[in-house]
């Protein structure tokens, strides 16, 4: 197994461990970033997103998008309840990400990590983008500062 496959493989149990502990359906890309960022990405920790500024920019995300279809959450995010039985499902925005990082190299033996993170940071609609925005975050710039990484 190459380091990479170990990475990659690090990464989606890390980002299932934190869908399920979230009490979410499906693995999804905030996972996968919350994943990459405890990984200590030089990017991300470069644009100033560790692990714990990732989480709250989420946490912002989804209180912002609760407050659009109406529901306000006094006292702050309640506890998930996990079902201890069932590991979510890669979902949707995972699989997508993980198409664009392949898409970046023309060999699988080229990828790096900084190409998941990519993967996760081009997608233009969904939790990351509108997270990373709330947060501040210049997606463009992030991505120059993955793409840096790659090459290096």
């Amino acid at each position: 197994m190459s380091t990479f496959d170990q990475y990659l493989a690090r990464v989606l149990e890390t980002a299932a461990a934190e869908a399920k502990s979230d009490g979410s359906a499906a693995v999804e890309a905030h996972h996968i970033l919350l994943a990459i960022a405890g990984e200590g990405s030089l990017a991300l920790q470069s644009a100033g997103l560790d692990q714990a500024a990732v989480r709250r920019a989420l946490d912002q995300e989804f209180s912002r998008s609760l407050a659009a279809a109406g529901v306000r959450l006094a006292g702050g995010m309640p506890d998930a309840t996990p079902d201890p039985e069932k590991s979510p499902p890669v979902g949707a925005s995972v699989r997508a990400a993980l198409e664009r990082s392949f898409q970046l190299v023309e060999r699988k033996r080229d990828m790096r990590p900084g190409h998941v993170l990519l993967g996760v940071l081009q997608a233009e609609l969904g939790t990351v983008p509108r997270a990373l925005a709330l947060a501040g975050i210049d997606r463009a710039d992030l991505c120059e500062r993955a793409l840096t990484e790659v090459r290096a």
